[in-house]
C-alpha cells in the first residue's frame, strides 16, 4: 500500500492549516476559523480521494505454510493482488484541544482479487481468488505543531486499524487444499492487513503530507509593494463546534521591511457557523498597509462625479458645494468639479458594527471642470464634513458591495493548493472585517 494518501489528507489538513504549539504572544491580525460545518466536509472530500486512491494500489505479495495431517507440509503464495473495490464510510474528522485532529472511518470494506500459487512436495498447482475485506476501522491521531519559521507540521502518533472478517475464495485445481485451512489464511491477512493500513499512513504523513505543509509560503505578495507576513503566532483556540488559527497577518513594505511598532487590538469574533470557514482580518493589516503606501506616496487621489454612483444622492458639482462656498456656484452655476488630495499622514481605517470609515489628514484642492475640459482651481483646504461624506458615501456604496470578491482576488488568504472559496459573506465588526465562506476543493 505505497501509493500514498497525500492528497487525501493534504485536503483535511491543508485546509485547516493548524498548528500547535509554538506561541509569540502577539495579537495576531488574521484569524482563520474553521467551523464543524467545515470539518465534515473536509472529512467527506478525504473519504472520496482515498477511495480513488485505494482503487489505485498494489497490495503487496502474502506467502505462508500449511500442514495437514493427512496431506503433510507445503507453501502457499498470493501474489498480483489488486484492488476491485472500496466503500469508505462514515468519516468522523474531530478536534482533540491542545494536540491536533483525530480522523476515524468505520464500517469499510475492500475486494481484492489476485492469483495464488502452492506446493506440496513436488507437486505444484495455481489459480486465482477473491479477498473480502470487511468491517474495517481506522482511527490516527494527527499531531500538529509550527517550526521556527511558523510553518505547520504534522506527525501521526497513534494509529489502529481493525478487520472484523476476512473472507477468500480460492479456485484451482488444488484449492480446495488451500480451502481446508482457510481460518488460518484469512487470520493472517488480517493481522498483515491492518498493520500495512498504518504503515501506509504513518508513511504518507511523513513522506506526502509533510513535505506538502513545508511548501507553504509564510509570506505573500499584495502587490508590488506590499507583503504580509502568514507566520503563526500561537496554538488554535478549540472549543465547541470551532477551531481558531492564529496569523501573524503583518503587512511589510516588501523593497524594505522595518518592524511593525504598532500594537494590534484585539478582535471578539463572533459565535456564528453557518459557513465553513471564516478570516477575520484586523483593522491593523489595512493600517500598516495604509501607512506603507502613504509613505511611498502612492494615497494622493483624485474623485470626480463619474465615480460616484449613478444613483447616488451626492454629487460632485458646484451646486453641492453651495453651503459651503456660494461664491464658487454663483461663478461656476452647475458644473461638475473634481478633488485632488493630498495625503498629509496615513489614513486610518475604523470598523464598527456595520461600518467603515476613514480618518483621514490631508489638503484637498478643489477644481472645476469647464466646458473645455480644462481644471480651474478654485480652492485648496484640509478635510471638511462635506468631503468626508462624499468619501463615506463611496466606500459603504461602492467598495462594501463588492468587497467579497476584491477580497477573494486581491487579499492573498492563506489556503492551500486546489481549495477555492465560494458564498463569500463580508460583515464588518468593530477593529476587523469578518469574511465568511464555503469551501470546494477542486479535483486533478
Amino acid at each position: 500500500m505505497e501509493a500514498g494518501t497525500g492528497p487525501v489528507l493534504s485536503t483535511l489538513l491543508g485546509l485547516l492549516l493548524l498548528s500547535t504549539p509554538g506561541t509569540r504572544g502577539a495579537n495576531p491580525a488574521l484569524v482563520a476559523r474553521i467551523t464543524d460545518k467545515g470539518l465534515d466536509y473536509a472529512a467527506k472530500e478525504g473519504l472520496l480521494s482515498l477511495q480513488q486512491e485505494l482503487r489505485k494500489i498494489t497490495l503487496p505479495d502474502f506467502t505462508g505454510d500449511f500442514k495437514i495431517k493427512a496431506v503433510g507440509r507445503g507453501h502457499y503464495e498470493f501474489h498480483s493482488l489488486e484492488v476491485q473495490n472500496c466503500e469508505l464510510r462514515h468519516p468522523s474528522l474531530k478536534l482533540l484541544p491542545g494536540q491536533g485532529l483525530s480522523l476515524a472511518i468505520s464500517d469499510s470494506s475492500i475486494s481484492i482479487q489476485g492469483e495464488w500459487k502452492a506446493r506440496k512436495s513436488f507437486i505444484k498447482s495455481h489459480g486465482s481468488f477473491d479477498l473480502d475485506v470487511k468491517g474495517i476501522t481506522i482511527s490516527v491521531d494527527l499531531l500538529l505543531g509550527s517550526d521556527l519559521s511558523g510553518r505547520p507540521t504534522v506527525t501521526a502518533s497513534q494509529c489502529s486499524s481493525r478487520i472484523h472478517d476476512v473472507d477468500v475464495h480460492v479456485s484451482g485445481k488444488l484449492g480446495w487444499l488451500l480451502n481446508l485451512f482457510h481460518n488460518q489464511i484469512e487470520s493472517k491477512l488480517r493481522k498483515v492487513l491492518e498493520n500495512k493500513i498504518c504503515e501506509m499512513i504513518r508513511k504518507s504523513v511523513t513522506s506526502d503530507l509533510q513535505p506538502y505543509l513545508q511548501t507553504l509560503p509564510v509570506t505573500a505578495d499584495i502587490d508590488n509593494i506590499l507583503g504580509i507576513d502568514y507566520s503563526l503566532v500561537e496554538a488554535p483556540r478549540a472549543k465547541a463546534g470551532m477551531l481558531d488559527v492564529m496569523f501573524k497577518g503583518e503587512i511589510f513594505n516588501r523593497n524594505q521591511r522595518s518592524p511593525d511598532t504598532l500594537p494590534v487590538p484585539t478582535m471578539n469574533l463572533p459565535e456564528d457557523n453557518k459557513k465553513m470557514v471564516y478570516f477575520a482580518i484586523s483593522d491593523h493589516a489595512f493600517n500598516i498597509a495604509s501607512r506603507v503606501y502613504h509613505q511611498a506616496g502612492y494615497l494622493n487621489f483624485s474623485i470626480t462625479d463619474d465615480m460616484l454612483p449613478p444613483d447616488s444622492n451626492i454629487r460632485l458639482n458646484t451646486k453641492a458645494f453651495r453651503p459651503f462656498t456660494p461664491q464658487i456656484t454663483r461663478r461656476y452655476p452647475d458644473m461638475n468639479m473634481e478633488l485632488i488630495g493630498t495625503v498629509v499622514s496615513a489614513p486610518l481605517l475604523n470598523d464598527s458594527p456595520g461600518n467603515l470609515s476613514l480618518t483621514p489628514q490631508m489638503e484637498i484642492e478643489g477644481f472645476v471642470v469647464l466646458p473645455s475640459s480644462a481644471r480651474e482651481p478654485v480652492f485648496r483646504l484640509g478635510v471638511v464634513n462635506l468631503f468626508q461624506a462624499f468619501l463615506n458615501y463611496y466606500l459603504l456604496n461602492t467598495l462594501y458591495p463588492d468587497a467579497n470578491d476584491e477580497l477573494a482576488k486581491g487579499f492573498p488568504l492563506p489556503l492551500p493548493r486546489r481549495i477555492q472559496l465560494h458564498d463569500l459573506d463580508l460583515q464588518i465588526y468593530k477593529d476587523f472585517l469578518y469574511l465568511g465562506a464555503n469551501v470546494q476543493y477542486m479535483r486533478v
